[in-house]
C-alpha cells in the first residue's frame, strides 16, 4: 500500500503498458494512475473470490520451499561415495511390531480440503529480508503492527523473508504498514500479503496409518549391528511410494514425525544418514541431540545448506564424524583448508569430515573442576627492598592524593617519561565512566600513529608532573596496595603497584577504580629512590575488588607520627608498637580505635592479622 492510502499490485509495475505518454503536473515521470488507483471493489480476505493480486502469485498460492530445481555446479571438496546399504532392523528384540509412536490425529484447525477454508491463510513476503535477523524483523513486525500475532513456518526464500499469518486481520494490520517501517540504516520494509493456501507445515498432517507405514520403512533402514539409520531419499523410497506417502524431511510435521519415532524406539543410535532430503535448514535438528545424546556419526550430504551458519543449530552435537559434501556451502571456501577450519570450529571434536581424516583436535578439557590458587601478596626480594620500596609509596601516594601533586617533583628524574592508558574495550567510548582518562590514554593496540603515540608520551620531569596534575583528584586505598618487585640491582629497581582507588570530585566520587602502576626506579639520596619510567594502568574496578575497598580505613598522614599525647599513652604505644610489630602511626591508631584499651586493642590486631586484614605497610618502620 502506498503512503497516501492507495493500494498497489504485488511487482508495482510503473512503466509500460498504455499509460498517456503526456505527463501530470506533480506526478513525475513514473506516476501515471494504476489499475489499482481506479475504482474497484476490495478484496475480501475471507474467502477465495478472484482478485488481481493473485495473478502475480506463484502458482497455486503457496511458496516454493526451494529455489533448486536448476542445480547450478558447485564446488565439492572431495569426490563422492558411496553411501552405505540399508539393512533391516527386524532382528531387534521385539520386532518392529512393539515400535509404538503417540502423534496427535489432526490439528487444531485441522487440514481440511473444504474450498470454504483452503484460503483463509496468508502469505507474508519480506523482499530482502534475508540481510535481517529473524528475531528482530518479527518483533518490529510485531511493534509497529500493533497486532500480536504468531508467524508459522517463518524461513528465508532466496533474498526474501516469509512467513505465514492465519488472522486476516494480521494480515491487514502487517500491510497497511508497508514502508512505514523502518530498518537500523533507515532504509524503509517492503511488507507484501497474499492469500494463501495452508503451508505445508499445517496441511500435511500425518494420519496414524501413514506413521505407521513410515515406522516400517525406517526398521528396513536400521541396522542394529552398527546402530545406524539411513533416511538417505526418504521420500522417494518404494515402500512409502507404494502407498502414496511423502516423507519430506524439509517439512516440519515429516521430520518432527521422524525424530519421535527414533527418540521413542532407537535412542542409543550413533549414526544418521539424512543425505539427499533437500534440507535447506536445520532448525528442526536442534533438539536431536537430546533425543539421541550418543549421536557421533551424522550424514547431510547432497542436501540444500547454503551458509556454514546453516550448522549453528546442531554445533553442539559432540560428532566425530560429519558429512556435508555436495551442499552449495562447500563453494563458499576459496580451499579444502579454509572449509575444514571453518567446520572444526563449531564441531571440536570432530575426527572424520565428509570421510576424510582430520588431524586429532587439541584439547583442553578438563576432567575434573579446578580453581585458581589464592593470590599471594607482595614481593619485594629481600627485608631491605622491602623497607626503601614501602616508605617509597606511602610518601609518593600521600602526595599524589593531596590536593597539589608539585610536591612530586622531587620524586621524578630529570629526564623521565611517563604514559596512560586504559582497556581496548573502552577505547572508543568517551562517555564510559573512565572518560576522564580517555583523552590522554596511550593503548598501543587502538593507536596506529606513531605520531600520536609519541604525542602520550611525557618527558622530562616537569611535563610528567604538569600531566599528573590535571588528573582527577583521588583517594588510593593503600591497605589494597599488592606490591611485586621484578627487577632489582644496584643502580635499578622496577616493580609494580595493584591497588584500588575512587575520584574524589563530585560527579565520579562513589566510582571505584583499580590501577597497576609500573615504576622504573634509580637511587637518589639516603636510600631514596627516584622514577625514571612510570606507567599508569588504568581499568574498571571488578565486584569483589569494589567490596574490599576501603574497609580498613588508611591512617591520617600528619607532619609528626607522634601527635600531643599524655605520659601514659605515650608509653602504652611505644610497648603496644613493640609487641605487636606495627609502626608508631598504626599502633596509635589501634588504640585509638579501641579508646587506648590496651587488652582490647591487642585482641583485635590478633584477629585481624590472623585474617589477614592487616596490610603490609602497617609494618614498615620509618627510617
Amino acid at each position: 500500500m502506498a503512503e497516501d492510502g492507495r493500494h498497489y499490485s504485488e511487482h508495482d509495475d510503473r512503466v509500460g503498458g498504455s499509460f498517456p505518454v503526456r505527463r501530470r503536473k506533480g506526478r513525475g515521470p513514473f506516476r501515471w494512475k494504476m489499475y489499482s488507483d481506479t475504482n474497484h471493489k476490495p478484496r475480501n480476505r475471507s474467502s477465495g473470490a478472484s482478485n488481481p493480486r493473485l495473478r502475480f502469485e506463484d502458482e497455486n498460492g503457496d511458496v516454493a520451499m526451494n529455489d533448486h530445481e536448476l542445480l547450478r555446479p558447485r564446488f565439492s571438496p572431495y569426490g563422492s561415495r558411496q553411501s552405505r546399504r540399508p539393512d533391516s532392523w527386524h532382528d531387534r528384540e521385539g520386532g518392529p511390531s512393539n515400535i509404538q509412536v503417540t502423534m496427535k490425529q489432526s490439528s487444531e484447525r485441522g487440514a481440511s480440503n473444504n474450498s470454504n477454508t483452503q484460503w483463509n491463510w496468508f502469505k507474508v513476503t519480506i523482499p530482502h529480508g534475508k540481510k535481517y535477523d529473524k528475531n528482530w524483523l518479527l518483533l518490529k513486525l510485531q511493534t509497529v503492527s500493533g497486532v500480536p500475532f504468531t508467524p508459522v513456518q517463518f524461513h528465508y526464500d532466496g533474498h526474501k523473508a516469509v512467513f505465514y499469518v492465519e488472522d486476516s486481520t494480521t494480515a491487514d494490520a502487517l500491510e497497511q504498514r508497508t514502508r512505514r517501517i523502518f530498518d537500523k540504516d533507515s532504509y524503509r520494509i517492503i511488507v507484501k500479503v497474499n492469500t494463501s493456501m495452508p503451508p505445508s507445515s499445517i496441511s500435511s498432517e500425518l494420519k496414524l496409518e501413514e506413521i505407521e507405514h513410515i515406522k516400517q520403512c525406517m526398521s528396513k533402514r536400521y541396522d542394529g549391528s552398527q546402530q545406524s539409520l539411513d533416511l538417505n531419499s526418504i521420500r522417494s523410497d518404494p515402500d512409502l511410494a507404494s502407498q502414496n506417502i511423502e516423507v519430506v524431511l524439509n517439512r516440519r510435521n515429516s521430520m518432527s514425525t521422524v525424530l519421535k519415532i527414533i527418540e521413542e524406539n532407537i535412542p542409543e543410535l550413533l549414526s544418521l544418514n539424512l543425505g539427499n532430503n533437500k534440507l535447506y535448514r536445520l532448525d528442526d535438528l536442534a533438539d536431536l541431540n537430546s533425543k539421541v545424546p550418543n549421536l557421533k556419526i551424522l550424514n547431510l550430504s547432497r542436501n540444500e545448506l547454503k551458509s556454514e551458519r546453516d550448522l549453528d543449530k546442531i554445533k553442539g552435537f559432540k560428532l566425530e564424524e560429519l558429512w556435508l559434501e555436495g551442499n552449495p556451502l562447500c563453494s563458499n571456501f576459496r580451499d579444502q583448508a579454509m572449509y575444514v577450519s571453518a567446520v572444526r570450529e563449531k564441531f571440536p571434536k570432530l575426527l572424520r569430515l565428509d570421510g576424510h581424516e582430520l588431524p586429532p583436535p587439541i584439547s583442553f578439557d578438563v576432567e575434573t573442576p579446578t580453581t585458581l590458587p589464592p593470590c599471594k601478596g607482595s614481593y619485594f626480594g629481600t627485608e631491605e627492598f622491602k623497607v626503601i620500596v614501602s616508605n617509597f609509596i606511602q610518601q609518593y601516594y600521600s602526595v599524589y592524593d593531596s590536593t597539589d601533586r608539585q610536591g612530586l617533583l622531587d620524586a621524578y628524574h630529570d629526564t623521565a617519561c611517563c604514559s596512560l592508558s586504559i582497556p581496548f574495550s573502552l577505547q572508543n567510548s568517551a562517555r564510559s565512566n573512565l572518560a576522564d582518562y580517555f583523552k590522554e590514554s596511550r593503548n598501543v593496540k587502538k593507536l596506529k600513529d606513531p605520531t600520536l603515540r609519541a604525542r602520550y608520551l611525557k618527558h622530562t620531569r616537569l611535563n610528567v608532573v604538569a600531566f599528573l596534575n590535571e588528573l582527577p583528584k583521588t583517594q588510593h586505598d593503600i591497605a589494597s596496595f599488592v606490591v611485586d618487585v621484578s627487577t632489582q640491582t644496584n643502580t635499578l629497581l622496577c616493580f609494580t603497584v595493584h591497588g584500588v582507588f575512587k575520584d574524589v570530585d563530585s560527579k565520579s566520587r562513589e566510582t571505584v577504580r583499580a590501577f597497576s602502576r609500573v615504576f622504573i626506579a634509580v637511587p637518589a639520596g639516603n636510600a631514596g629512590l627516584c622514577i625514571v619510567n612510570d606507567q599508569l594502568f588504568i581499568r574498571n574496578a571488578t565486584t569483589e575488588e569494589i567490596r574490599k575497598a576501603f574497609v580498613t580505613p588508611a591512617p591520617t598522614p600528619s607532619s609528626s607520627p607522634v601527635p600531643t599525647l599524655t605520659a601514659p599513652q605515650q608509653e602504652m604505644l611505644q610497648v603496644f608498637s613493640q609487641q605487636s610489630g606495627m609502626n608508631i602511626e598504626w599502633s596509635q591508631k589501634c588504640l585509638q580505635d579501641n579508646e587506648w584499651d590496651f587488652s582490647q586493642a591487642a585482641q583485635i590486631f590478633t584477629q585481624l592479622k590472623a585474617e589477614g586484614k592487616i596490610p603490609e605497610i602497617a609494618f614498615v618502620k620509618q627510617l
